[in-house]
């Protein structure tokens, strides 16, 4: 509005004044994630063309579907097989003639008016309008008869229209109660107990760095057969120039009891050892920050005791939320002949002496291991045993 008045040039010098330094640079944006600290991948499918391979689904497509639309097309079907096969009854009783009380008495010329009321048999009694019809295909459909409307021998048709809309009706019935019991009791609903801690950390463990989280089930209903993994998802380049944006590179877990089955009675800390074959072999506390493009995705998969179902929950760790040089606090204690655990202090770490290099300068170079500190041990409770006091004289 001031451009006639005021110079376009010095309007759009004082606008370049106007601007900061400091966003003139626009700093890089945090690394996007492949897979949500809630499990949910971080995936958008674009272009599909072939759109009709999710109807050959449709099962599956409905369970997919979120919870408005599915209550929508389970209303809908009802509907839609309620009029359609109202209008079947309608024109059942159009052709027939129990519409036309003119007919009712053509077919009965001799007899008198109220005689060929009696002697007239309709395919459906008391059918007498499209509404009409309509609650008779709800009665049919749905079982409720109240007694007014009912077929008869008169017309085979209404007959084969009957089973025809019984079979349809029991199909729609299973169908929609099906997706409907699948979408309640689908398996990441049981995967919203499982919690994993916020951070990770990076410690020394038996004299080696170890990648180490905490995962931990708050329901009494145990996971059967739970299995743990994880994989590192970053951009990598091949000898041939192909870059790979979300390459998948699993690594190997080590857990208390062995092996990647796990016994989750109680919160557990997974640990990985970073050797050579590690991809984590190059990390050092410089490299963790949110430019680096590093993502950690850990997968717990299981079997859910109360039902049988097997449910996965997913987290994932980017590299400005992996804590160098710390370790997770206990929480399990024994308290009145039972171990209890304290979930206040599920992602809570202390700080311990953690030399500041990579594992393979670690493994090159021992004596950085003879300049570290001792870590302090952590507090264990230990049974209260009276002894007898000892003196000595001197």
């Amino acid at each position: 509005s001031r451009k006639g008045i005021i110079p376009e040039e010095y309007v759009l010098t004082r606008l370049a004044e106007d601007v900061p330094d400091h966003a003139r640079y626009r700093a890089r944006e945090r690394r996007a994630r492949f897979v949500g600290k809630n499990g949910a991948c971080n995936v958008a499918h674009k272009n599909i063309r072939e759109q009709g391979r999710f109807l050959q689904d449709v099962f599956t497509t409905l369970v997919d579907l979120k919870w408005p639309h599915t209550l929508l097309i389970f209303t809908m079907s009802f509907l839609c097989s309620w009029l359609l096969f109202g209008m079947v009854w309608w024109l059942i009783a159009f052709a027939h003639g129990d519409l036309d009380h003119s007919t009712r008495l053509q077919r009965d010329p001799g007899g008198s008016a109220s005689g060929s009321l009696d002697s007239f048999v309709p395919c459906v009694t008391s059918i007498h309008s499209f509404t009409s019809a309509f609650l008779f295909s709800i009665e049919v459909q749905v079982t409720i008869g109240f007694g007014g409307r009912m077929v008869t021998e008169e017309c085979p048709a209404a007959i084969l229209v009957l089973i025809v809309q019984n079979i349809v009706g029991l199909v729609i019935n299973a169908i929609m109660l099906g997706c409907i019991f699948m979408k309640t009791s689908q398996a990441h609903r049981r995967a919203e107990t499982l919690i994993f801690s916020k951070h990770a950390v990076i410690a020394l463990r038996e004299g080696k760095l170890c990648f180490m989280l905490r995962v931990g089930d708050l329901r009494k209903s145990m996971i059967i057969s739970a299995t743990i993994r994880m994989q590192v998802v970053k951009k990598t380049a091949s000898l041939e120039g192909e870059v790979v944006p979300l390459n998948q590179i699993d690594i190997q877990m080590e857990n208390p009891v062995g092996g990647n089955s796990i016994f989750l009675v109680s919160p557990l800390i997974i640990y990985h050892v970073i050797d050579k074959n590690s991809p984590l072999y190059d990390i050092s506390p410089v490299n963790l920050h949110h430019h680096e493009d590093l993502e950690i995705i850990v997968i717990l998969e299981g079997v859910v005791e109360t039902t049988g179902i097997t449910t996965q929950a997913r987290t994932s760790y980017l590299a400005d939320e992996i804590l160098w040089g710390q370790r997770f606090v206990p929480i399990v204690a024994e308290e009145d002949g039972r171990y209890s655990v304290d979930y206040s202090k599920f992602g809570n770490t202390v700080k311990v002496p953690t030399p500041s290099c990579t594992a393979r300068q670690l493994e090159e170079d021992k004596s950085i291991m003879d300049t570290m500190p001792l870590s302090p041990k952590g507090p264990v409770r230990k049974r209260s045993v009276k002894l007898k006091p000892k003196f000595t004289l001197s």
